[in-house]
């Protein structure tokens, strides 16, 4: 891409996590996070405010995840959020298109909990800001439920954002889809 300014930082999560404050303020009082968010992403990519807010926010959201806690997971959703789940498991009847809002997020999670339990987790490389959107790269230990099979597959986010709320996000089972996706791989 030309004339595109994006920053790439490590991220790493903690294997053990709790709710923190500004979390349960958040889900309490969403009002109150909406106008930080939306000052959070007025900041240029490089800035080294935003890459210290960006990277707290994404590891806060992955813990959240990782101990399926939906609700602080989609915090920062806009209410009509898109979520577009990996394209292989639509193609198999395993998901819808789209699911809307944090509610249809939080729906096709639960619904996905059926095949895997609590056995998922997102194990996050790298985190790429590209001013409007974001990319996650990470890996995703797994063990199905019934069978107890263990595998990793990679995940992949592009995660779209206005006024610093989650808009789009579509995830992807190659590091490289989403890399291409957002025009930083050929």
């Amino acid at each position: 891409m030309t004339n595109v300014r994006y920053v790439r930082q490590p991220l790493r999560v903690r294997a053990r996590s709790h709710r923190t404050l500004d979390q349960r303020v958040g889900i309490r009082f969403p009002g109150l996070v909406h106008p930080i968010l939306a000052l959070f992403d007025r900041l240029a990519p490089p800035s080294r405010m935003r890459r210290a807010l960006a990277a707290r926010t994404w590891r806060q959201a992955v813990e959240a995840y990782n101990r399926r806690d939906l609700e602080a997971v989609t915090i920062g959703f806009h209410p009509e959020a898109e979520y577009v789940p990996y394209r292989e498991f639509v193609d198999a009847g395993l998901a819808e298109p789209v699911y809307r809002g944090p509610a249809g997020y939080r729906a096709y999670i639960d619904a996905t909990q059926d095949v895997w339990g609590d056995e998922v987790r997102l194990e996050p490389i790298e985190l790429i800001d590209l001013g409007d959107r974001f990319v996650l790269l990470a890996n995703m230990p797994m063990r199905a439920q019934g069978s107890g099979i263990s595998l990793t597959e990679t995940y992949a986010c592009v995660t779209t954002v206005k006024n610093g709320r989650l808009i789009r996000q579509h995830d992807y089972l190659t590091h490289d889809e989403a890399l291409r996706e957002v025009g930083l791989l050929d």
